[in-house]
This record gives structure tokens, sequence and C-alpha cells, in this order.
């Protein structure tokens, strides 16, 4: 039904890098959600009431608990795709990552009074009246659940969307729940045991995780999460694509929001070359990374001498003992500084976060292990973290 309603009213929607077309799919499913969340839950609380079961009433009020989420969803969106202005430049596209969190917010909410609800239920159980109709009302919400999790899922996966990701996995936990609410009742009717309370906190349990793991999913951007490293790997290839350089390093990608995106990094370039044609070749990689990444751009350009026989080599002797220290640092921005009684190398220092030792420790051991070289030498060298895994 999603694709077929893509089709009528998205233009373009193949093209999801295009703010419209992001919003136009989660406008397009958040009204779907919410149409849908509401059937069930007008459903499930009729089955609840003329079955006396407190496990589908509360799994209906789940669903309308879901049909707000739906509402703030679609909310988000609309908001996020607002133009960038004077007191927001670079847009507000986080915005959407405060509605999934929002959204996570609700379904903790509703699984908090649904553990209390069935608490009083299991000190005080009841006889739950099975009817056909209330049977075919759950087996039906199963089915609309899980179809409901598969678009949301495809479409967040498409369009990279956390808060849609978010709704997808509490439908898929409302799917489930329910499936444990239509067994229950089916168990309770046929041993007369009355378990419905324990269904119930079995519910709210599912939905506690839900709304846990959506939480996760869009805290994470908000914070500043790293970028993947497939991402990464796709900027290291399209600048390194561009002859006249030799390498990049301090890369740091900042997300403000889904397909807003800016990077910044240093790229190596031969000290000897010709400044404006270096200048040229950094402003086409700036260009291939906005036409082919949807990403605006900020290169800044380092010299590396490349004709000097000896500091090529020292710094192919460093980069060996840092890598012994740390095997996975890297040194970038060598170069060497001559004195009348000894020799400076200078130079940056990169290791990954949650190593052993600290970054004060890795830089006396680098300098340790340089004074140690054949030759008067001495490392002046500032160790730091990536901002890339």
């Amino acid at each position: 039904m999603i694709e077929l309603l893509a089709k009528r009213f998205i233009r373009d929607r193949e093209n999801v890098k295009d703010p419209t077309v992001r919003r136009a799919y989660g406008t397009l499913c958040g009204a779907v959600g919410i149409a849908l969340n509401i059937l069930l839950f007008i459903g499930k609380f009729f089955a609840g009431t003329i079955s006396g079961s407190i496990a589908i009433t509360a799994d209906a009020f789940n669903n309308l608990s879901d049909a707000g989420s739906s509402a703030v969803t679609l909310l988000g969106f609309r908001l996020a795709g607002r133009k960038p202005d004077p007191e927001h430049p670079f847009g507000h596209g986080r915005i959407e990552y405060i509605s999934g969190l929002i959204v996570a917010g609700l379904i903790l909410l509703m699984g908090v009074e649904l553990v209390k609800t069935s608490v009083g239920k299991i000190f005080h159980p009841e006889a739950v009246d099975l009817t056909a109709v209330a049977l075919v009302i759950l087996a039906v919400s199963v089915a609309v659940k899980i179809y409901m999790g598969l678009y949301n899922r495809s479409v967040g996966k498409r369009i990279s969307s956390p808060a849609m990701l978010a709704t997808a996995k509490d439908s898929f936990s409302d799917a489930a729940a329910t499936a444990a609410v239509l067994l229950a009742t089916v168990v309770g009717k046929v041993t007369g045991l009355k378990i419905d309370g324990w269904v119930g906190l079995l519910v709210a349990c599912l939905i506690l995780r839900a709304a846990w793991e959506a939480a996760q999913e869009t805290l994470s951007p908000l914070l500043g999460q790293a970028p993947d490293d497939e991402f990464v790997r796709q900027i290291h290839d399209i600048v390194m694509a561009h002859e006249g350089i030799l390498g990049i390093h301090d890369l740091v990608v900042h997300d403000y929001g889904p397909g807003r995106v800016m990077i910044s990094l240093h790229a190596e370039v031969p000290a000897e070359g010709d400044i404006l044609e270096l200048h040229d070749v950094i402003d086409n990689a700036e260009m291939a990374l906005q036409r082919e990444l949807g990403c605006e751009a900020v290169i800044h350009m380092d010299p590396v001498v490349t004709g000097d026989g000896i500091t090529t080599e020292l710094r192919g002797q460093v980069a060996q003992l840092v890598s012994t220290i740390h095997p996975e640092a890297t040194i970038h921005d060598f170069r060497m500084v001559a004195g009348p009684t000894h020799t400076n190398l200078i130079f940056d220092a990169v290791v990954p976060y949650g190593g052993e030792l600290t970054n004060a420790q890795v830089e006396q051991r680098i300098k340790e292990a340089v004074r140690g070289m054949a030759g008067n030498y001495y490392a002046v060298v500032k160790v730091e973290n990536a901002y890339v895994r």
C-alpha cells in the first residue's frame, strides 16, 4: 500500500537525498500510521471491553500511544524540512532526531503505566471471557503491526531516518506483544488459568525494551556519533581520486540531520607543487563530495615535503616507532627543524579512543622512542584522537 501511495503522491520518489522527497515519505508514513493505529485502538478497546481482559485493553491504549507517536514523527518531518534561516543556518534537520526521542518517551510512558496496571491485575485476577470477535481482532492486529513494521523499516532504511526506524521497532514489538496477549487469552480460556495480568506485564516489558532501543537510535546522532565506516571510505576514495592529493587526515563529519552533513578534512599535497594548481585540485575534490555524497565540504591543504629523501626516511622511521607503541596509531604533518645542537621532529599522532594508554602516556613514549633513534633527534608531538572510527 505504501508503495502504491508513494507512486501516486511522491514525485521523483527515488531521489531520497532530496529533503522534499524525504519529507514526503515521512508525511505519508506518519499519516498511514495514525490511521491504522486509531483503527487498531478502536478494535482492541472493543475486544477488551467485551472480554474483560486488561491485557487486551492495555494493548489497545498502546496503539493509541502509537498514533500519537506517528503524529509526532509526522510533525518532526514537517519541521525538519524547513529551510535554513539566519538563526539556524544549518537547517532544522535535527528536529527529526528530537521527534524520534519524543516517540521513545511516549513508548516508555505507556510501558510504565502498563506495568502498574498489570501488577494490580496479578494481585487481583479476574476471569477473561473469550469471544470469536476478540480473537479475530487480535489476529488481524498482529498482521497489521507486522506490516507497519516492515514498511517503516523499509522506508526508514531508504531515507536513513532514525525516527522511522524507531517506529518500526515499536511496531514489531507491538506485534509480539499482541501475539502474546492472543496466546494468553486462548490458554486462559482452555485451562482456566488467570494469567491475564502476567501477560500484560510481559507486554509492558516488551514495550519498555522498544522504548530503550528507540531512545538509543535517536540519542546517538544528537550527541554526535562517529560516521559509519562505509561513509568514511567513500569520502576517502572520492578525495584520493584527485591527482596531487597524497593523503587525508583530521576528517570531521558534522551531522545536522539526515541529508544535512558537512565535512571538514586536511588533504596532504606536495610542498613543492604550484599552489594555484593545488588549490584547483582541492576545489574539485570539494565539488565531488557535494555532487556524489550531497555534503558541503571544506578541505584544508597541508603541504608535505616529498623531494627531501632525509625527511621521507625519518618520517617512515617515526611512523614505525609510533606503530610499535600503538598498532593503530598514525602520524601526519611531519616536518624537521634542524638546530646547532639537535633536530626537532615535529608531527601529530592520532590514536583511537579506548586504548590502555592515555594520550599523555603515548606522547611520553613517543618522545622516548625518538630520543633512542640514531642521531640527536627530539620529538615535538601532539597526540590526539580521531573523530572517525
